[in-house]
């Protein structure tokens, strides 16, 4: 056997033939038969040719994963925990302020995404601020909000061609409300058992009603019939200014 073949083999290849060869010599390739490379299948041993950094990136690969999962980091293209929990705090700050400036043109794709983080918020908050100010409503508050969503959607669905679904008229209602809540806020600090109160109570009321009945026409595309919209949600929050005035 020539120096050559005596070097000791480094890596072991395995090819698609079931054929098993060494490191390639300085006279050729040293091939070995079937069962010589058993014993490295068997322990699960393979060993990549000398510069090959297949094993180490896959290795590194396995690693990445693994701490992707486990971690704090995530994958690159994994959506962020907030948004996948219905959390976007973006689109919440641009209907806000939309309610907050009711003169604006609205824009017919701003419920497209109906999500109801921010009527929550904007509900709890509420119901928060009324007990601070001795006044436990929970029970009207989920009473009358539950009867309220219900019933404008079954008006807007009997007015509209296009009609619209519930979760979409929750969250128009809920975020409209937000005068009412800085109402309420205000309750907390202010007696609103005064004229200036009186007056601040129906300002929000008409607030809400204005901002609410402005979605609700933009999305439904009913521009003409903003003031039979503007009556019955005008009623839906006059209740809320009721638990926040008495």
């Amino acid at each position: 056997m020539s120096s050559s073949q005596q070097q000791p083999i480094h890596s072991i290849l395995f090819d698609n033939t079931n054929q098993y060869y060494g490191q390639q010599a300085s006279d050729g390739l040293q091939f070995y038969s079937a069962s010589y490379g058993d014993q490295y299948r068997s322990a699960n041993y393979y060993a990549a040719p000398s510069g090959d950094m297949r094993s180490t990136n896959y290795e590194h690969s396995t690693l990445r994963s693994f701490w992707s999962a486990f971690g704090t980091g995530g994958y690159a293209d994994e959506p962020p925990l907030l948004e996948e929990l219905g959390l976007n705090f973006g689109h919440i700050k641009t209907k806000s302020l939309t309610v907050l400036n009711p003169f604006r043109a609205v824009p017919s794709t701003i419920m497209d995404d109906t999500d109801l983080a921010g009527p929550l918020l904007f509900i709890f908050l509420f119901g928060t601020f009324l007990l601070l100010s001795r006044k436990a409503h929970f029970g009207y508050i989920y009473g009358v909000g539950v009867f309220g969503v219900a019933s404008i959607y079954l008006i807007l669905n009997l007015m509209s061609e296009n009609g619209i679904d519930g979760s979409r008229t929750a969250s128009v209602l809920g975020y409209c409300l937000l005068p009412m809540v800085m109402l309420s806020g205000l309750g907390v600090v202010l007696n609103l058992g005064t004229i200036l109160g009186t007056i601040l109570t129906v300002i929000s009321t008409l607030w809400c009603t204005f901002s609410s009945s402005g979605m609700f026409t933009s999305v439904l595309h009913m521009s003409e019939q903003r003031i039979l919209v503007a009556y019955p949600v005008g009623l839906f929050y006059a209740c809320f200014a009721l638990m926040t005035f008495f």
